[in-house]
């Protein structure tokens, strides 16, 4: 029975903990002419293929991630060990990456779809999470250390405090 799992038929609250720096990476597209997929299409499949690359090659430096399903705009949350992992792999010419975001550039003149990033360098005791019966590591959980929820990880507040000391 993993820490995720609830017992007892009690609410099960765990948080996830990373002792080091990580790399918080939110990436999406937006659609904006939905009768143009051979403009959009092209970026949508993108993804899947870089994700297959970076999970067989971990020494990229993924530490995991999640989608957010079908929305526009999409959006994926992405773990990295470091920023310059993240940035040596947007660089790197053995990578899927590269041909992707030219092929985009050439998509990106006709306006039909649109793409966003936010990088974040996280810092530990400058962050928290938490999750309440969930049947499976999800998110930071998938890759920081899971913890109950309780004593000094008790509440957001107590969660930062705890490793700001």
């Amino acid at each position: 029975m993993s820490a995720m799992t609830p017992r007892d038929g009690k609410m099960t609250r765990v948080t996830a903990r990373m002792d080091r720096e990580f790399v918080v990476f939110l990436i999406g597209m937006r659609i904006n002419r939905w009768w143009r997929p051979d403009q959009w299409l092209p970026v949508a499949m993108a993804m899947p293929k870089m994700m297959r690359e970076l999970e067989a090659q971990p020494e990229r430096g993924l530490l995991g991630w999640e989608s957010g399903g079908f929305a526009n705009p999409t959006i994926m949350v992405q773990y990295w060990e470091s920023l310059e992992k993240l940035l040596a792999y947007a660089r790197a010419s053995d990578a899927v990456h590269l041909p992707a975001w030219s092929r985009f550039m050439k998509a990106a003149r006709t306006d039909a779809v649109g793409i966003w990033h936010e990088t974040y360098v996280v810092t530990p005791g400058r962050y928290e999470n938490v999750y309440g019966n969930f049947p499976e590591p999800f998110g930071l959980g998938k890759v920081g250390e899971l913890v109950p929820a309780s004593g000094v990880y008790a509440s957001a507040a107590r969660r930062v405090e705890a490793d700001a000391a």
